[in-house]
């Protein structure tokens, strides 16, 4: 049964108005007819109207029926299986009146069985409205008529036949099917959150490197940038479209072991450290850098942002510098060595002198504690996303104890796991309540590496794991980028922004940087995770390449996904057929919300080469579209304008020197312009 998760020891996950298929095996003995269901109840506890499911191939006991969560919170379903035999009777029927066997016993058997279902309909729960009890009176009424009709013999077999068969009799025995042998599932739950939770655009950038002057004459050190000045630079990231900005931790840095530039052991006076070195004298995780200013200043970043539409996500790292107020306060925290100092993190062959890892089994209540209040000091400074930095290297109860005490009081809450790491671990921190996660996405390149992995996302695993494209972050700036210029990186942001409902960048992507800062690194040279980058935004589409600006095309992205529904969510993701390898196709589409039997239907064809032009032949899945085979309809560019008249079959050819893809809107009827 689908969506349950690890046999129904965690909730699946939706959000509100998302739509998904739930699915079960239903059989039985001999050769009666099926009939099987799905019962949505809300946080309410209130029964929900029976949704019919179909088999969804003939001869395979698969049945399954798509379902609309509503509302926000935790959400039950189960799955209810009877024998229905006014289904098998319509069969036998069908087949024995027009051979004129036993005409008048079998259509008087099929009387009976119209009586009992009227009789059933009228049986309205008690829990029912007066609209459902209303519709059960309309429905009771339509059925009795039918048995009284069938006992007409006046009436030609046939024209009895039919009227039992017709399809306005068959809408009512699906909403009030006559049932024997009723079985019913255990229940299973659906945690459903806000919408943030699966969709949005994030950007990532660092406070302290806005406004920064750096050029600074002998003698004199470099002068970071603050919240005052980083919140200058939103109203950019808002235009481009972003939902979500993220900074790093702002909180004090220790001096001890502090790392220079591109993580060089020796800090020159002036060197402002790594963020994640958290803690000095002035304050630990609940305290602002004094050069970036005030909690007063956070606040008015905090609210600037919100009036440019913008949630602000802060970084939740559970780790100290060495000048932390918790290694003298509570020295049982953190591991000691053989000598007695205490263990820096290491991930050989890196170190990181200038971090101690957090002991989560020693005082673990102690610990809960004091993670626990300062994530709600944040959250009363209207934080209410947190990028959770490497969960996996804590222990899972934990996480699981904290993010479901968050949730039972502020279910707006969102946390983000930034995980790279092992499959299992990354499942089982999303299955244990994290609301989204990091993914290989950065390292999948090819269109087949492309199609596997997202495929295995919006699969199964999309009922508890939320993937966030990030095509970059301060620690990853891969070789693709590195090579592919920037058609690679109009490439990769299609790409996030198109296959998932949630993407991220971390600032200077739309500047297209790509120096690393060693041949075969992802590290990048000059690491702003180490020392100041201020950017000159104001002249940066004055730059000459490499180095050219993206950002029209990045906010033209944000806005097409805005526009489209059918891109916020990630189970309706389908892949069609190309023959070039380099080319991927691939289409999402949504029921439109006009209540006219429209669709929101994406189709993307992009060029995965970032190095030469490509063409292909892409043969469409077309009722993956909502349409029948040899159907054309027309479809508009929603980059370049243009609209064209499409098939089955399509030939394409792409160019990542100018637009490496094709995002279409699907229209139905009409020509091309």
């Amino acid at each position: 049964m689908q969506p349950v998760v690890a046999c129904g020891g965690y909730p699946a996950k939706a959000v509100a108005g998302e739509s998904f298929e739930v699915t079960a095996t239903v059989f039985c003995e001999g050769h009666g007819m099926l009939g099987a269901g799905v019962v949505l109840r809300g946080p309410d506890g209130r029964r929900r109207p029976l949704v019919p499911m179909r088999e969804l191939a003939p001869g395979t006991d698969r049945y399954g029926a798509e379902v609309t969560v509503t509302s926000e919170g935790l959400w039950h379903f189960e799955i209810e299986a009877w024998g229905d035999p006014l289904a098998r009777w319509l069969h036998d029927a069908a087949i024995k009146v027009p051979l004129g066997q036993d005409v008048e016993l079998t259509i008087a058997q099929g009387a009976l069985l119209f009586d009992r279902a009227a009789a059933q309909a009228a049986r309205a729960p008690g829990s029912a409205g007066a609209a459902e009890r209303s519709e059960a009176a309309a429905a009771r009424a339509a059925l009795a008529s039918l048995a009284a009709m069938l006992r007409q013999t006046a009436v030609p077999a046939l024209d009895r036949l039919a009227a039992a068969g017709g399809e306005d009799i068959a809408a009512v025995i699906r909403a009030f099917p006559l049932r024997e042998l009723l079985t019913r599932s255990g229940r299973f739950r659906v945690a459903v959150h806000r919408e943030r939770a699966l969709y949005g655009s994030w950007y990532e950038f660092f406070p302290r490197s806005e406004g920064a002057v750096v050029d600074v004459p002998p003698g004199q050190h470099p002068r970071p940038g603050t919240l005052r000045a980083a919140a200058r630079r939103l109203d950019a990231i808002a235009r481009m479209g972003f939902d979500v900005v993220y900074i790093p931790p702002v909180h004090p840095i220790g001096t001890t072991a502090r790392k220079g530039p591109n993580n060089s052991l020796i800090a020159g006076h002036g060197d402002p450290g790594s963020p994640w070195a958290i803690g000095s004298p002035d304050g630990g995780h609940d305290a602002i850098h004094p050069d970036l200013g005030t909690m007063a200043d956070f606040d008015a970043f905090v609210s600037h942002a919100a009036a440019l539409g913008l949630e602000v996500a802060i970084d939740l790292a559970l780790q100290t510098s060495p000048d932390h107020p918790w290694v003298t306060e509570h020295p049982e925290w953190f591991t000691r060595r053989a000598d007695g100092t205490i263990a820096y993190a290491e991930n050989p062959p890196k170190k990181y002198q200038d971090i101690y890892p957090v002991n989560f089994d020693d005082d673990p209540e102690g610990i809960y504690a004091e993670v626990l209040r300062i994530v709600r000091h944040w959250m009363s400074h209207g934080i209410r996303i947190f990028r959770v930095d490497n969960p996996h290297t804590k222990p899972l109860p934990f996480w699981q104890r904290l993010l479901a005490e968050i949730a039972g009081t502020d279910p707006d809450v969102i946390f983000l796991a930034e995980a790279f790491t092992r499959p299992a671990m990354m499942h089982t921190l999303a299955m244990i309540g994290f609301h989204q996660s990091y993914t290989y996405f950065t390292w999948r390149n090819s269109a087949a590496e492309l199609t596997e992995y997202a495929r295995e996302l919006s699969g199964p695993a999309a009922a508890y794991m939320r993937p966030n494209f990030f095509v970059n972050t301060p620690d990853i700036l891969t070789e693709y980028l590195q090579h592919g210029g920037p058609p690679a990186f109009r490439v990769r942001a299609v790409l996030a922004a198109m296959l998932s409902p949630a993407w991220g960048v971390y600032s200077g992507y739309e500047l297209c940087e790509n120096a690393p800062l060693v041949p075969g690194s992802e590290e990048y040279l000059d690491s702003e995770k180490y020392q100041y980058r201020p950017r000159d935004w104001e002249h940066a589409q004055h730059v000459p390449p490499p180095q050219a600006d993206i950002s029209p095309f990045i906010s033209r992205l944000n806005m097409i996904r805005k526009s489209h529904p059918a891109l916020h969510r990630l189970r309706n993701l389908r892949f069609h057929h190309s023959d070039q390898p380099e080319i991927l196709c691939f289409s999402k589409s949504i029921a439109a919300d006009d209540g006219e039997g429209e669709r929101d239907t994406v189709l993307v064809v992009v060029n995965t080469d970032p190095h030469h032009p490509r063409e292909a032949t892409v043969w469409l899945d077309l009722p993956a579209l909502g349409m029948g085979y040899g159907e054309d309809f027309v479809v508009k560019d929603e980059l370049s304008g243009q609209e064209h008249l499409w098939g089955q079959a399509n030939y394409v050819r792409l160019d990542p020197a100018a637009v490496p893809a094709h995002i279409f809107t699907v229209k139905t009827g009409g020509s091309a312009g």
